[in-house]
């Protein structure tokens, strides 16, 4: 499971941002995904799974957010990308990325999701 940690407060998060126009959800997340970490790969179109968090603006005030979130089978890392040297990233097994989030939501999708994962994949994602 790739994390990478949030420009403001450096927390461990997965990529995500606003809706995209004319784009779709899964399409939207593989370019967050492209632009923050820097990484290309298949998609799915379905939603694994999705929860809620206070995201604080610029102006100070906090919006409540739903993050959907789709997998994404990753198959190569881009050597440029926007955000590159703004975050850092690595790689965790299932149980130590819930470990290392603080968002509540995100922490329990990602036990859920190591639970509904066969033993043989180590919880790796």
């Amino acid at each position: 499971m790739l994390l990478l940690t949030s420009r403001e407060t450096r927390r461990w998060v997965i990529p995500k941002g606003w809706p995209i126009r004319g784009k779709k959800p899964h399409d939207s997340a593989a370019r967050e995904a492209r632009e923050e970490a820097g990484i290309v790969g298949r998609t799915s179109s379905e939603a694994i799974g999705s929860y809620r968090y206070d995201k604080r603006l610029k102006s100070g005030a906090a919006t409540r957010c739903k993050v959907e979130v789709f997998p994404l089978a990753v198959t190569g890392q881009r050597k440029r990308w926007p955000e590159k040297g703004q975050r850092t990233l690595r790689w965790f097994t299932l149980p130590e990325a819930a470990r290392a989030v603080q968002e509540p939501g995100l922490r329990k999708l990602l036990r859920r999701l190591d639970l509904l994962l066969p033993e043989e994949s180590d919880g790796e994602a």
